[in-house]
């Protein structure tokens, strides 16, 4: 088919990953029931390196009907019809947004070098009317309703947070323009083009921001039936990483019990839902089977200099994050122009869900992993001192403490 044609990087990654000789999770029973409806809109938030482009690359395959590449997963069980469908997929790591005009202007030129690689006439200039154009006219020739993947959506405006005013105001810029170009697919001719639309990124904006056209958009981010539709369960973990287990107590000298504990305490723990369920960080469980040692793996690529500088402006009380208590509208209010700590710190991972009373959340650190690394990031941040000196003024302290010496424990801490 001549959609087969074009294969992303993301594609190519999903099929060695399937074919070659790694260690995966199958997740497909919950592409099972988002792909039964004959049409769907879903939206998931999740932090970084939790897999979502790894879902989205999965999702592209079983629209193209890569069958395949599914043998053995739950959803070669159902009665799926593998048929293939025009496929309409964004990256937006792979697109500009230093400022409003160069992401509008890539934005454009991506649609338009989809339209060319299907042969579909596209020369609009206005950019809304361009990506409308594309869908229709893929379903047009292609007699199917297409597949909108959108991955990452929120970096052009997440990047330019908590870097002064004049970024804020190109952030804002840049959630007009997402607006806009994210509205063209509740218009009626574009809906009826559809059969299936994915969005996923960090963070999730109060719907009157961007999706306010897309009231039809199922938000799936805290749904209990979604609770681990990224990350490892407790049983999943044990089932498919048993071999690496034992390995890892061998190499670290340590019972299998105790690898297990350390493993949790390090890396599990993350809640997205009022279910009891938690899952491992996919990301740092996968580096420390890779390496073997217990390391910070997942803040090394999470820097929250953002999130630092808003507690830096708002002298938000960091010892509080340890006992928060959080009702279900502090999740779901996001706007550039009030931005709070607690839901950004939720969003991006550094917080999650301890506990639910009915009425409440319970919310805290997922794991020493976070704990710790995102701690010793505040202290360099706010005392200024290099790794070497933090490491002299925590010995200073400890030996402070069993001395009991609690004058010099306080001269310290000035």
């Amino acid at each position: 088919h001549t959609m087969h044609k074009f294969l992303p990087v993301g594609v190519q990654d999903f099929r060695k990953m399937i074919t070659g000789n790694f260690l995966y999770v199958d997740k497909t029973g919950y592409i099972c029931e988002m792909v039964r409806p004959p049409q769907g809109f879903y939206f998931l938030a999740r932090p970084r390196r939790f897999g979502k482009s790894l879902f989205v690359s999965a999702l592209e395959c079983l629209f193209r009907g890569d069958k395949d590449l599914f043998r053995g997963l739950q959803i070669e069980q159902t009665d799926w019809q593998w048929k293939p469908h025009p496929i309409v997929k964004v990256d937006f790591s792979t697109i500009a947004y230093d400022t409003p005009e160069r992401l509008r202007e890539n934005l454009l030129l991506h649609v338009r070098r989809i339209a060319g690689e299907h042969g579909i006439q596209n020369t609009a200039e206005f950019l809304p009317y361009s990506f409308s154009t594309l869908i229709t006219g893929l379903a047009k020739k292609y007699k199917e309703q297409a597949v909108v993947l959108i991955d990452e959506y929120d970096k052009p405006i997440i990047e330019h947070l908590g870097k002064g005013e004049s970024a804020l105001g190109v952030a804002k810029e840049n959630r007009d323009i997402l607006k806009s170009f994210f509205g063209v697919l509740k218009g009626g001719d574009v809906s009826a083009a559809l059969r299936f639309v994915f969005f996923t990124g960090i963070s999730k904006f109060a719907r009157v921001s961007i999706f306010s056209d897309l009231n039809n958009l199922d938000d799936i981010s805290m749904q209990d039936e979604y609770d681990s539709v990224l990350g490892y369960t407790d049983d999943e973990f044990l089932s498919f990483f048993d071999t690496h287990i034992d390995k890892l107590s061998e190499k670290i000298k340590i019972g299998r019990q105790e690898t297990l504990e350390k493993i949790m305490a390090w890396y599990n723990g993350y809640r997205f839902t009022q279910t009891k369920t938690k899952v491992y960080n996919p990301f740092s469980v996968t580096k420390l089977f890779q390496k073997g040692k217990f390391e910070n793996f997942w803040f090394e690529t999470a820097t929250p200099s953002f999130l630092v500088n808003l507690i830096t402006e708002q002298e938000y009380p960091v010892v509080n994050i340890e006992d928060l208590e959080l009702s279900e509208e502090n999740f779901t209010v996001y706007e550039i122009e009030n931005l709070e700590p607690e839901p950004l710190l939720f969003q991006t991972g550094y917080i999650t869900i301890h506990g639910f009373d009915n009425t409440l959340y319970q919310i805290g650190y997922p794991n020493q992993e976070v704990k710790t690394s995102f701690l010793s990031y505040l202290y360099r941040h706010f005392t200024g001192l290099k790794d070497k000196k933090i490491q002299s003024a925590y010995k200073r302290l400890h030996i402070c403490l069993n001395e009991k010496n609690i004058e010099k424990f306080i001269d310290i801490v000035k």
